[in-house]
């Protein structure tokens, strides 16, 4: 089995059965720490110009960066060895796939809250929103939660899974890619913000976050609708509602994973005591419910391996039809 099917596989299923061990360094954390030091001497340009430009610098060098370090790391293991270079590669690239750290922040919220514990709840869950969570309601609590999941399903795991799928067809292979939109998610997480002090040092980062998601976003909205069996109603009802979300992906994303599951999800949301009112996404055939969320979970796994599958075949079947070829020949 080629290299890249071999990767691809271990790093689905690294993520699926372990996840991020809890005290390992992680790439995103190296990032963060990266992007916290750049920050600190960039917010401290006067001129709004001037941060833009190192707005710039800071998106297309972390970028540029993550994908050539995972490159040089994967191609110096490999030369050492080739199967310290393929677990070295798997490693990597389980750490882009953020399948299983979801399940497990979705359950670390909802565990307690179906216990009757609605204190630790909001407390639990103020580590994964950025909305005020002390005053929530248990339905207001799974609605952020069924939210969080659905729109981090795509930069999360679609995503990464979509450029490693990319990466793995191309001579680069799938580490380089998928660490490279794993730095582009990272900085729109950190400094994407329109809001002072990121206003100028962020746009960049946002805007580049917005473009690489967009082909992936879709993807995941076609795929959903296909496998759901109601196409035309989750086009029809993206059409109509994901427009009015301020992102140009998250609306997508959340909106086609409401009208598969038949929820509503949008409304008030409160940050820093300040209201502000999310778009009405999907139509409230159904309430929110704990098992709600684990189906959309449950829905975006479906789609990781519909994809996976998808991109070994494009990878496995030209060798296929080359052995065959030289088969016949011989």
């Amino acid at each position: 089995m080629p290299f890249a099917s071999i990767v691809l596989i271990g790093a689905a299923g690294l993520d699926y059965w372990i996840g991020d061990p809890w005290g390992w360094l992680h790439p995103v954390q190296v990032m963060g720490w990266g992007i916290q030091q750049y920050s600190q001497w960039a917010l401290k340009l006067k001129p709004p110009i001037a941060q833009k430009i190192a707005g710039v610098g800071l998106a297309i060098g972390l970028i540029s960066l993550s994908g050539f370090v995972g490159w040089l790391i994967v191609t110096g293991a490999t030369l050492l060895n080739l199967w310290f270079g393929i677990i070295t590669a798997i490693v990597l690239l389980a750490s882009c796939f953020a399948g299983r750290s979801l399940r497990r922040a979705a359950g670390d919220v909802l565990a307690p809250l179906q216990a009757g514990d609605l204190e630790m709840a909001r407390s639990r869950l103020s580590l994964y929103v950025g909305r005020d969570t002390a005053d929530l309601d248990e339905a207001e609590i799974r609605r952020a939660v069924l939210e969080t999941v659905t729109e981090n399903a795509v930069d999360g795991v679609l995503a990464p899974l979509f450029f490693a799928l990319v990466g793995s067809l191309l001579p680069v292979g799938a580490v380089p890619l998928a660490l490279a939109y794993k730095a582009a998610s990272t900085l729109d997480s950190m400094v994407g913000y329109r809001e002072a002090p990121y206003t100028h040092l962020g746009w960049c980062s946002a805007r580049l976050e917005d473009y690489l998601t967009w082909i992936p976003c879709r993807l995941t909205v076609l795929t959903l609708a296909l496998l759901s069996g109601q196409p035309g109603r989750v086009w029809q009802i993206c059409r109509r509602d994901a427009p009015q979300d301020p992102s140009p992906n998250a609306g997508w994303s959340e909106c086609a994973y409401a009208v598969v599951l038949g929820v509503q999800v949008g409304g008030k949301n409160q940050y820093r005591g300040v209201v502000k009112n999310k778009p009405l996404l999907g139509d409230p055939v159904y309430p929110i419910t704990v098992d709600r969320i684990h189906q959309a979970m449950n829905w975006t796994r479906r789609v990781f391996l519909l994809w996976l599958t998808i991109g070994l075949a494009a990878i496995l079947f030209p060798i296929a039809v080359n052995s065959l070829t030289r088969g016949f020949t011989a």
